[in-house]
């Protein structure tokens, strides 16, 4: 594709993206989150396997950024036990990417992702509703994407 088209393609995913973060509501947004979280960690993997650091660098800083979110979404007192169990998690992701990272360990990238997995699983099945209590500040998803 000419540099034009991918400019404009890059610009309709961005757009797309915001509008389905401005309909979210926060049941949703902490799907998103997860889930560029996990495509973000995938591609990184790619990058990790094929030595194209700058770009693993940069996908990966961007998921710990995502994981730094969802664990700030956290609602610490509300959401008693399991907020907290989750808090702990979050950080030990947060710190695990940082570790492949610097050591290109797939392993560890394999990892974290099947962590991520069994969280997202789990949120999937609680009804928006009755999903754990969290503070989604403004900007949450357009800051942790990029």
């Amino acid at each position: 594709m000419p540099p034009v088209a991918l400019s404009r393609t890059s610009a309709y995913n961005s757009v797309a993206a915001h509008g389905g973060v401005a309909a979210a509501d926060p049941h949703r947004l902490i799907l998103m989150l997860m889930d560029g979280a996990l495509e973000r960690i995938s591609h990184a993997r790619g990058k990790m396997a094929h030595g194209e650091n700058a770009e693993k660098n940069r996908l990966l800083h961007a998921a710990v950024k995502i994981v730094e979110e969802l664990r700030a979404s956290l609602d610490l007192r509300a959401g008693g036990a399991i907020a907290a169990n989750l808090d702990d998690l979050y950080d030990y992701m947060g710190r695990q990417l940082v570790s492949a990272n610097l050591q290109n360990r797939v392993a560890t990238l394999d990892e974290v992702s099947h962590l991520l997995h069994e969280i997202r699983s789990a949120w999937v099945t609680l009804p928006p509703i009755r999903a754990l209590p969290v503070r989604m500040r403004a900007g949450v998803v357009g800051d942790a994407a990029s």
